[in-house]
């Protein structure tokens, strides 16, 4: 899918939707994401945080949470937004590592910040050493 294609205009625009829901007392820092389903459906993920920063739950991780325990087995793409950050927003570590395990390297994000224009990437560029895949490729 390219950017300008219909469904990933909309995922972006849920991404930014789910970022109006995020639970962000503590850092003000809202994040939302909205994960594309093979069934067509999109998962909203937002940031819930916890005065116990460790157990924080990003976007990303949510919607991928969200659409496994809903069955959804296969992902298309994912857009990341937040109308608090000056640059786009990459998704961090822990989510990329996440991501890592239920799709391929050519997995596509899309992420923005507060100006909502949003950049495309794939998986092997955000995570370049995936051992599981580049093993599994040999």
């Amino acid at each position: 899918m390219s950017e300008s294609e219909p469904g990933i205009i909309q995922l972006q625009a849920e991404a930014q939707e789910a970022a109006r829901f995020s639970y962000s007392p503590y850092s003000r820092f809202r994040v939302g994401s909205a994960l594309l389903g093979a069934s067509g459906r999109i998962y909203r993920g937002t940031n819930v945080e916890n005065r116990s920063l460790g157990v924080t739950n990003c976007a990303e991780r949510t919607a991928f949470f969200t659409a496994l325990t809903n069955g959804e087995k296969e992902f298309v793409a994912i857009a990341v937004f937040s109308p608090d950050s000056d640059v786009p927003l990459s998704p961090c570590g822990a989510c990329r590592q996440v991501i890592s395990e239920f799709v391929s390297p050519e997995f596509p994000i899309y992420f923005s910040g507060k100006d909502g224009k949003f950049i495309r990437a794939e998986l092997k560029d955000m995570f370049p050493f995936d051992t599981l895949h580049d093993l599994a490729s040999r």
